[in-house]
């Protein structure tokens, strides 16, 4: 009896130490949001001079800079843009990374293994060293200053093409065969069958990928050049001149564009740690 209590007080003990630690974390990652949540209420002109902070004065709190937001049209022409190229590069990517990552896991063909290799070495090379021959092919084929040449580099991305092959290295060929014996096709095998079991490992790519095409400034600096085409990133980096820094559009703007990650998240994210711990492991 006394063994089983010490057990429970020993248990509650870790359990309520572990809640502590993962609420100091929560509250140390949640201080930069905070942080620039407060600015965002203040002018321009006062975190110039303060910079960002956690200090509070109502006196020059306002949501003055909310209004601007609101009523610049350039801001929504970039928030609407980076929407729409998110959305097109999310579902293409997870769509043709699942099917290439279907293709290493479930079949056995010749140079497999030597491909997939091709596919982890792509995977450590980064953006900066294949930047120019890709940028020299995207003028090639026509598609400089369009959406699709922001999109197109990534819906073949090797992380993606590994995490689900990974996960799906983890589900049994058992399921084809008996969909062969009943006359199934490949093509409805993998869209009937296999798209269904692959729920966890969308969600948690998903917002991998949605994430990743929401922030990317690099490539698509590159690519576009017509100022009604810039995407969000772009935008709010181009209120930084040496001319003159337009903080108040600046801040609110950056508070304004964290909605979208936010969304996505709240979608996926009972299936988010499911997907994760899946693809990680396999059989």
């Amino acid at each position: 009896m006394n063994k089983s209590l010490k057990k429970k007080s020993q248990f509650s003990l870790s359990s309520v130490a572990m809640h502590l630690v993962l609420i100091i974390m929560a509250i140390i990652t949640l201080i930069p949001f905070v942080s620039i949540f407060l600015a965002s209420l203040r002018p321009g002109t006062e975190i110039m001079r303060q910079g960002i902070g956690l200090n509070i004065d109502i006196s020059n709190m306002s949501l003055y800079n909310y209004k601007y937001l609101f009523t610049d049209e350039r801001y929504f022409t970039w928030y609407f843009n980076s929407v729409f190229v998110t959305l097109i590069q999310m579902v293409l990517t997870l769509f043709v990374s699942a099917f290439v990552g279907y293709g290493f896991a479930m079949y056995n063909f010749k140079f497999k293994n030597t491909l997939f290799i091709c596919v982890l070495i792509v995977m450590m090379v980064p953006l900066e060293i294949i930047m120019l021959p890709l940028y020299q092919l995207t003028i090639k084929l026509g598609l400089i200053n369009s959406y699709w040449g922001v999109i197109l580099p990534s819906i073949a991305a090797p992380l993606p093409i590994f995490f689900f092959r990974q996960y799906l290295s983890g589900i049994s060929k058992d399921f084809l065969d008996a969909a062969r014996v009943d006359g199934c096709h490949e093509y409805r095998i993998f869209f009937n069958i296999i798209l269904p079991l692959m729920k966890p490992s969308f969600a948690a790519m998903g917002i991998f990928v949605g994430m990743s095409s929401w922030n990317n400034y690099l490539w698509p600096i590159i690519v576009l050049n017509d100022k009604n085409k810039l995407t969000l990133p772009i935008g709010l980096g181009s209120l930084l001149t040496p001319y003159g820094n337009n903080y108040d559009l600046l801040i609110s703007g950056a508070v304004f564009s964290v909605i979208p990650i936010i969304i996505l998240f709240l979608l996926f994210q009972k299936n988010f740690i499911a997907g994760l711990t899946a693809g990680g492991v396999k059989g």
